[in-house]
């Protein structure tokens, strides 16, 4: 552990160790960064989460991206080609997830309070634009959803590692790939005291592009037909001089 990191995490215990009566809640927590920023040479990066609690307890950390829409599509084979039939549509999806823990959370926790809380990618609660859908159905491309963010390394299917020190501070390294979508993050910090939630927390954490690949992807979206048109362009030059090149050898 970093020097830097032992010495945030004494700061949170130093705030804990105040008299009963001064004390507010059972558990603090913050993050080492609270802004992820995006380059062009970005590979993916690990934030330090650290705090610490009043007592012994198991701490619980679920990361959520920014929400938004997804359509699932479904390919059926028809003669030679694939192609797309169902599709089914889903809203308020979250775009990142990851679930940290001191322990197995079946150990401490029950099947009610992490669907509750939606601990764990298999208790997220899933949102269809069309309510009226059979529930295999839902179960079907929800799986496929889960299947799929798995794959881009979006969505992590088992517990990442809480780190506990003297039953009172903790700390845990929270994984972004390359890929990570970008926005608003909600982390939530849980602190669990036989078998129910005792306290928790929410820290904000912002991931956001910058420098010029921030300036391409904002014209991009912002003038998506002048950006169409630009990069036709600049593909028609790129094959003249090509052209012209080898035309002279």
């Amino acid at each position: 552990m970093k020097t830097r990191d032992v010495l945030l995490i004494i700061v949170l215990a130093l705030g804990l160790a105040r008299p009963a009566a001064a004390q507010s809640v059972p558990l603090v927590a913050d993050l080492s960064n609270h802004l992820v920023a995006i380059t062009t040479g970005f590979t993916g990066t690990d934030v330090l989460l650290f705090g610490a609690t009043d007592g012994p307890g198991d701490v619980v950390i679920v990361v959520r991206g920014p929400a938004k829409d997804v359509t699932i599509r479904r390919k059926d084979r028809f003669g030679p080609i694939w192609a797309n039939s169902e599709a089914v549509a889903m809203r308020d999806v979250p775009s990142f997830y990851n679930v940290a823990s001191n322990r197995d959370v079946e150990a401490f926790t029950s099947e009610r309070i992490r669907s509750l809380y939606e601990i764990g990618v298999e208790n997220l609660k899933l949102k269809f634009v069309d309510s009226g859908q059979p529930e295999d159905i839902r179960q079907t491309y929800g799986d496929a959803l889960i299947r799929l963010n798995t794959e881009r390394g979006l969505y992590s299917p088992e517990n990442g590692k809480v780190s506990l020190l003297a039953n009172r501070l903790f700390r845990a390294e929270l994984h972004f790939p390359a890929n990570v979508p970008t926005g608003a993050y909600e982390v939530g910090i849980y602190l669990f005291r036989n078998g129910d939630v005792v306290s928790g927390e929410f820290v904000p954490l912002i991931i956001s592009k910058t420098g010029i690949g921030a300036d391409i992807y904002d014209f991009a979206h912002n003038l998506a037909p002048l950006y169409g048109l630009l990069a036709i362009v600049i593909a028609v030059l790129a094959g003249w001089a090509a052209e012209a090149a080898f035309r002279r050898t």
